[in-house]
């Protein structure tokens, strides 16, 4: 690695050495540690590293698009319909203002993928953010409400816990987890069945709703009409948990290609700020 920097700056792996030394006495950490494998990042690395990815990467981007000597570049994001349509696609002319030169390919599909073997650079995923083999950024947490209908609720008994809400046949997400996402994210430890109709968009959950066919767990934005027209009743009153959220998920490696660190934290900046 130091002879690859060396050769990429134009200089001697001696005089690498040497500025990460200087780089080390200035900030007072060992920030390098050799292994029989070759030189690692210490902790103390990995997290200066991981904070100056950003603007480094802002700064070459800026000069990229100054110059015009920067190709173009892709992003390969993969995100549900629901989330890309209500949140994701009106905001990304903003980040297309910012940075010219990338180019977003958004496929809005809830499939589960592979990062490691799909051509797909990011995914946005809702759950508890863990991923084993991925890193994850969390992103926010929009609250989501438990709605029924008042005929079926009427019918069935009365839900006070989350738990209860197992009483009722559930509607499902795409990948069946959201149910079981939320009551681990309360600390409830209790298997959800997965008996029961499943569907990828929020839209069409509340229409199952409304129909009686289940209870839905749905963002409180879609099923404000049908709750202001009776239609939907809500089923559970209760705190969300911001463990249940949105994700930025991707390889190690791929959030540190700077076109990547560019959009990650647009996206990331992009979420504090609505949320604030």
């Amino acid at each position: 690695r130091m002879t690859s920097a060396a050769e990429t700056l134009g200089v001697t792996p001696g005089a690498i050495t040497q500025r990460v030394q200087t780089l080390e006495a200035t900030v007072g950490r060992s920030l390098l540690v050799r292994t029989p494998q070759g030189v690692r990042l210490t902790r103390a690395g990995q997290s200066l590293f991981d904070r100056l990815t950003g603007p480094f990467a802002e700064i070459e981007g800026a000069y990229a698009e100054t110059t015009g000597r920067g190709r173009r570049q892709r992003i390969v994001l993969s995100t549900t319909p629901s989330f890309a349509a209500t949140w994701l696609v009106p905001r990304l002319g903003g980040f297309r203002a910012r940075h010219p030169a990338l180019d977003v390919t958004v496929e809005a599909d809830p499939r589960v993928i592979d990062l490691a073997s799909d051509p797909v650079d990011l995914a946005i995923r809702h759950g508890l953010g863990r991923y084993p083999g991925l890193e994850s950024r969390w992103l926010m947490a929009p609250a989501q409400i438990v709605v029924g209908s008042p005929a079926l609720l009427a019918a069935g008994p009365t839900i006070r816990r989350p738990e209860d809400c197992l009483r009722y046949p559930l509607l499902h997400d795409a990948g069946r987890q959201d149910w079981q996402f939320w009551l681990d994210a309360l600390g409830r430890r209790l298997r959800v069945p997965d008996a029961g109709p499943a569907y990828s968009d929020d839209t069409l959950l509340v229409r199952a709703a409304i129909d009686g066919q289940g209870l839905a767990l749905v963002a409180d934005t879609y099923a404000q009409d049908a709750l202001a027209a009776g239609m939907l009743v809500r089923a559970f009153h209760g705190s969300w948990p911001t463990r249940f959220a949105y994700y930025l998920v991707g390889r190690a490696a791929s959030f540190r290609r700077p076109a990547i660190a560019r959009f990650a934290a647009w996206i990331t900046a992009e979420a504090a700020r609505v949320a604030g």
